[in-house]
């Protein structure tokens, strides 16, 4: 009978997430227009080699390149990047692809900027075998849970992000919108059983942790949010208008999701298993044998946690080798905002993980345990 209200309240969350939020999202009566456009290279004019003051050398490049699309269509443009010192990285060839930016300074002149190079083919193709791989070898569950993360991009790019935007509160909004992710996600992978519920249950036990020891930490540790460049350029943008702080609390909320959904769904199936291949099993019994089974998913996950952190941030693990200032003792190191960010990311989402295995274990014991519905 418990179950059965859950659900009916998680339903009403899902078909009705708006009575969760004090605003509505708005359009802004700003018009963000990006003049850029995709170009061919058609030529390399000119490229040589520079050695700098330091020692240091480069390649910078002379450019004639063709726009493919708007009003720069098969109009031809001169990149002088000689002048602009151009590094090794962004060398090209004849008949890549970039993206091109375009401006005009006071006087109407034009003035282009080479981005980068136009990745999209290749990422589309990689997407492709992605989900044909997922599909394969998970077939319908497979196909579910990429409705899940298609789901979830859209409620993270077109729901949260553009309210965060709007002036809301990061965090809240964020706390808010998470749960929507995992009950969509978990019922339409799973279905809307027992199992399912039990495990949002816990995912949400585990999340309301992540985001309490967050709060706590962020403001103990005094990280304001400005450890990224991505952050101070947003902060260049909106001005006063963005609460950086609650941005980075919403980056922990969101990164903890995935893996403590993962977790707290295998851990209802094990004790579910556990229990239908002995119903005569005590709720200590059942708790205790699952609880083994438990630990072992802690044990991985932690450093899955971990791992999955540190190759977002690799450059900045080599720091703790570099001696070099500002980064000549472990000292220096460790109070850097950069690297302190890092570290109570994945410690409080370590310890959200850890706490939500034994909440979620006994959750299911106690349902399993209880005469049928």
């Amino acid at each position: 009978m418990i179950i059965k209200k859950v659900k009916i309240i998680l339903l009403i969350f899902l078909l009705f997430p708006n009575f969760v939020f004090a605003k509505s999202i708005k359009q802004s009566g700003q018009n963000f227009q990006e003049n850029i456009f995709k170009a061919e290279v058609l030529q390399v004019l000119n490229q040589k080699n520079i050695v700098r003051k330091d020692g240091s050398r480069s390649i910078v490049q002379k450019l004639r390149v063709k726009g493919l699309q708007g009003k720069w269509k098969d109009k031809e443009i001169v990149f002088n990047y000689i002048e602009e010192d151009a590094i090794v990285r962004d060398l090209y060839k004849k008949g890549n692809k970039v993206l091109v930016s375009c401006s005009q300074d006071v006087n109407g002149n034009y003035k282009f900027y080479i981005i980068g190079f136009i990745r999209t083919d290749s990422i589309f193709l990689l997407t492709l075998i992605f989900v044909l791989t997922i599909a394969l070898t998970g077939r319908w569950r497979g196909i579910r849970a990429i409705l899940g993360l298609i789901f979830s991009f859209f409620v993270i790019l077109k729901l949260i992000i553009p309210q965060i935007l709007q002036g809301s509160d990061p965090l809240s909004i964020t706390l808010a919108y998470s749960f929507l992710i995992i009950i969509v996600s978990t019922y339409l992978v799973y279905g809307l059983d027992k199992k399912s519920t039990i495990s949002i249950i816990g995912t949400f036990f585990g999340i309301f942790i992540v985001g309490i020891l967050s709060v706590i930490f962020t403001d103990l540790t005094r990280l304001v949010g400005f450890a990224q460049e991505e952050t101070i350029y947003l902060m260049n943008i909106m001005g006063q208008k963005l609460n950086m702080q609650g941005l980075l609390l919403s980056g922990f909320i969101i990164g903890a999701i995935g893996i403590l959904s993962d977790i707290t769904v295998s851990q209802v199936s094990t004790v579910k298993e556990i229990n239908g291949a002995n119903l005569n099993l005590s709720k200590k019994s059942l708790f205790g044998k699952a609880m083994k089974v438990g630990v072992d998913h802690i044990s991985s996950m932690v450093n899955t946690l971990f791992l999955a952190y540190a190759g977002v941030s690799f450059p900045l693990l080599m720091l703790f080798s570099v001696k070099q200032a500002p980064f000549l003792t472990f000292s220096q190191v460790i109070n850097n905002e950069i690297i302190a960010t890092e570290i109570v990311r994945t410690l409080v989402g370590s310890i959200g993980l850890a706490l939500a295995v034994p909440i979620t274990t006994f959750l299911a014991v106690y349902f399993y345990k209880k005469q049928k519905d």
